[in-house]
């Protein structure tokens, strides 16, 4: 199966990031979102993405403009009918996204691949809410999506060898390194990753170091380009509670749940970066 025209459901954060790459490696991308304003917010966080991009010399003026005249904006999903793959970048909740596979199902031709980009949700129970069991997969990209270059391709006992040979050839054209990881929940990175960072928190909170000693400490000591209390900040506060909630749910493992400061700071509205505060302040 060939990709060539590709849907994302979602203009946040992942979901404009997840366009903006799609368009610059040249597929013509359809996204969607709920509402007008926070797809306008995506489309302007894509097209300062583009900037960038020239201003650092990566991407000359002209296939920037190109990349962002192949985006198609829209508030109704109907208008995804007609795509080979449809990514869905919504909220970390497995109500919402099995309603929207359900939705998917029903408006997608049926040789269209539905793919997630999900940080911890079982894929198989994404699937269950199709009719396509075999054309549904995880498609996870990571934060800042132009920048990083993994993509975890999370495939259940249903999925197809054809839509992984879909999906690997979107990531070569994305010139992404795709790695196969089975359905469990967190897949490879956060499993490894989510435990990591709330023992972090858990010695801030304990006050056995500051937050630049951790941080520090761990950048110095371990080699990491950055410790864990701003990645946090990078990832979002709010995103990194939703997957521990989900990890904690499927092994049943408390301590594998969020901390209560992480908790009490998404009440507060401090998410990290995409608020401007966190852990660190810093401009939206």
């Amino acid at each position: 199966m060939t990709i060539t025209r590709i849907g994302v459901v979602g203009c946040g954060l992942m979901g404009a990031g997840i366009t903006q790459v799609m368009a610059a490696a040249g597929y013509p991308t359809r996204v969607c979102e709920a509402a007008a304003a926070p797809l306008q917010r995506g489309l302007e966080r894509i097209r300062a993405g583009y900037d960038r991009a020239v201003k650092k010399g990566t991407l000359a003026q002209v296939d920037a403009d190109a990349a962002f005249a192949r985006i198609t904006p829209s508030l109704d999903r109907r208008d995804l009918a007609d795509c080979d793959l449809v990514i869905e970048a919504i909220a970390e909740d497995l109500t919402l996204k099995t309603t929207l596979f359900a939705e998917l199902d029903a408006i997608c031709g049926p040789q269209a691949i539905l793919a997630s980009n999900t940080s911890s949700i079982p894929i198989h129970q994404l699937a269950q809410a199709t009719t396509r069991p075999d054309r549904v997969a995880g498609f996870h990209f990571f934060n800042p999506v132009p920048v990083m270059q993994l993509i975890e391709l999370v495939s259940t006992p249903f999925t197809s060898n054809e839509t992984q040979q879909a999906l690997h050839a979107v990531g070569t054209q994305l010139a992404k390194t795709v790695v196969d990881v089975q359905d469990v929940s967190g897949f490879i990175v956060n499993r490894l990753l989510i435990p990591y960072l709330f023992d972090a928190v858990r010695l801030l909170e304990q006050g056995i170091a500051s937050r630049n000693a951790i941080d520090t400490a761990m950048k110095l000591g371990c080699g990491y380009p950055m410790g864990p209390l701003l990645l946090l900040d990078v990832i979002g506060i709010d995103t990194a509670v939703a997957i521990g909630d989900v990890l904690a749910r499927e092994f049943n493992d408390a301590h594998l749940a969020p901390p209560q400061r992480l908790r009490e700071m998404v009440a507060q509205g401090l998410l990290g970066r995409k608020s401007g505060q966190g852990f660190y302040t810093t401009t939206v």
